[in-house]
């Protein structure tokens, strides 16, 4: 295509604040060099890419940009011999939307190591409600199980539960058997969590207050995308020699805890990086996603925009606004 449309940002030299993302056309020679063309069908609204419109932090390390840390489509051009024309393909992170033009875009050129083969199983459309969110959540839930937990051991927590990390998360729990404590700050959204198969809600308040060194032993385990006390607080609870996979800041970057529950009670806590993780560990967590998600859960926590919705969007995926998982719809 000559043209293709795009969400762009820019800022002029030695501002110190970017200028409003805007929605507009480019042509293919104003994207960043890459192996791989890809005709961009599908991309997802993550936390991060709010982050990059609003610009409410600095997380963007060039200009011009094109936000999006997710993107699906099929392969229009490669000098790589691992794709080739036609091929249908995913991408999460690698710094694509922070430093590499990302997947707010009709057409990407990435490297090709960044890609992976779309499950056989699995639509664009799909895999973008999946997205890093929902990719993150199962890189969790594989992080519980390797350490050892079971759904024999207890309940597993977690936080953030009616966002897009935490939707997919007690999905995918319930599915392996675990009993689920959702927490989160929208009460009313319980009967979308009971839907997705947490067995009890809790609300985010008992989790927002100035952490205890110790607090009663209540879970098994848990899954954080918020950070800060509910975090402090969540390790605060976890039973002997339980863990809590961490994946998330949507609260605070800060960790106001103790050393109590790692040296008295053997909890462990499970930092969990989507970003960079090697090629097998990503085509593990899309086996177990395309096997292990419900596609009608899956369906019920979608919704789909246009891509010209993008920026409107943003501002409210940061306030906690947007429940489940936003999917864009390029051609819209």
């Amino acid at each position: 295509m000559d043209t293709f449309k795009t969400i762009w940002i820019t800022r002029e030299e030695g501002a110190k604040a970017q200028n409003p993302a805007e929605f507009r056309e480019i042509t293919p020679d104003d994207l960043m060099e890459g192996e791989v063309t890809v005709a961009v069908s599908h991309s997802t609204v993550n936390y991060k890419d709010g982050l990059a419109i609003t610009g409410k932090s600095p997380i963007l390390r060039r200009y011009p940009m094109i936000p999006g840390i997710d993107l699906a489509g099929t392969v229009t051009q490669s000098s790589s011999p691992d794709f080739r024309e036609g091929d249908a393909v995913l991408l999460n992170g690698w710094g694509v939307g922070e430093g590499h033009m990302g997947g707010f875009a009709q057409m990407a050129r990435v490297k090709a190591e960044w890609l992976i083969p779309l499950p056989g199983s699995m639509s664009a459309a799909e895999a973008m409600a999946i997205g890093t969110a929902g990719y993150t959540a199962m890189l969790a839930v594989l992080a519980l199980e390797k350490y050892g937990l079971s759904p024999n051991d207890g309940p597993i927590a977690v936080t953030g539960a009616s966002g897009g990390v935490g939707s997919v998360a007690v999905a995918l729990l319930a599915k392996r058997g675990f009993e689920v404590v959702a927490v989160t700050g929208r009460t009313a959204e319980a009967d979308y969590l009971k839907n997705l198969g947490a067995s009890d809600i809790v609300d985010r308040a008992e989790f927002a207050g100035d952490p205890r060194p110790l607090a009663k032993e209540r879970f098994a385990g848990g899954i954080d995308a918020v950070g800060s006390k509910p975090l402090a607080n969540l390790l605060s609870m976890i039973r002997y020699e339980g863990a809590v996979a961490a994946c998330g800041l949507a609260g605070g970057f800060d960790l106001p805890a103790t050393v109590m529950p790692f040296i008295l009670r053997g909890v462990s806590l499970l930092g969990i990086d989507s970003v960079k993780k090697p090629k097998p560990v990503r085509l593990e967590a899309y086996e177990r996603l395309a096997s292990d998600l419900d596609r009608d859960k899956l369906a019920a926590i979608t919704r789909t925009i246009g891509l010209s919705e993008v920026i409107g969007v943003a501002g409210d995926i940061l306030a906690g606004k947007v429940r489940g998982r936003l999917v864009v719809d390029t051609a819209k």
